[in-house]
């Protein structure tokens, strides 16, 4: 009687599998780049500016790939691994971001200034400024540890496994500063929970 014939690999590669393969035809890596450029680009552009982050967003890859020996599969996926690599290189333009919340306030204490309309909507439009630029003031207060474990969760969408694997810190240290900055968060505005523009009740 004759062996069952073993079935050929099923799906797509995984992006671990497809990083080993790049190892011996590197145009394989274009395959990791199309499953996230996109994500990892819209990240960039919700904490920098549009220009550089299309500037960082190639250089996330070119890390990545000039890198991709280095990875260990056994610590974690590669989806929070490109992440850290994006982290890392906003740590280099934190100025620049520095700056974007500071203009972020400034534009929010503007529309505090009545215009012609309704009562209705400049109070709501003032409402809203007024928190937007309590948000804008507290996130540039937070340490860079702090801000970088909250925007990974709240705009990366990464979750506590994949932002410790992006930062190279324990699981435990994550929840902390979590709940640490969502705590502050909520009480500078109010006990709004910032990441879901409801409030604790």
């Amino acid at each position: 009687m004759t062996a069952p014939r073993r079935l050929p690999h099923q799906g797509p590669p995984s992006d671990a599998e497809l990083l080993e393969a790049s190892y011996r035809r590197p145009d394989r890596f274009g395959e990791i780049y199309d499953r996230y450029f996109a994500e990892i680009h819209a990240y960039l552009g919700r904490r920098l500016d549009r220009q550089t982050a299309d500037d960082l967003a190639s250089e996330v890859f070119l890390t990545a790939f000039r890198k991709r020996r280095t990875f260990d599969r056994e610590r974690g996926e590669v989806r929070p691994w490109l992440y850290g690599i994006a982290t890392n290189l906003i740590a280099l333009h934190r100025r620049t971001e520095t700056r974007k919340l500071a203009a972020l306030r400034r534009s929010s204490a503007a529309e505090e200034r009545p215009e012609h309309g309704h009562e209705e909507r400049v109070i709501s439009r003032v409402d809203a400024g007024n928190e937007q630029a309590r948000l804008a003031a507290e996130l540039e207060a937070l340490p860079d540890g702090d801000r970088d474990v909250l925007l990974l969760s709240a705009l990366g969408g990464l979750s506590h496994d994949e932002v410790a694997t992006a930062l190279g810190i324990p699981y435990g240290t994550v929840g902390s500063r979590l709940s640490r900055v969502r705590r502050k968060l909520r009480a500078a505005l109010g006990g709004a929970n910032p990441l879901s523009g409801g409030t604790d009740g």
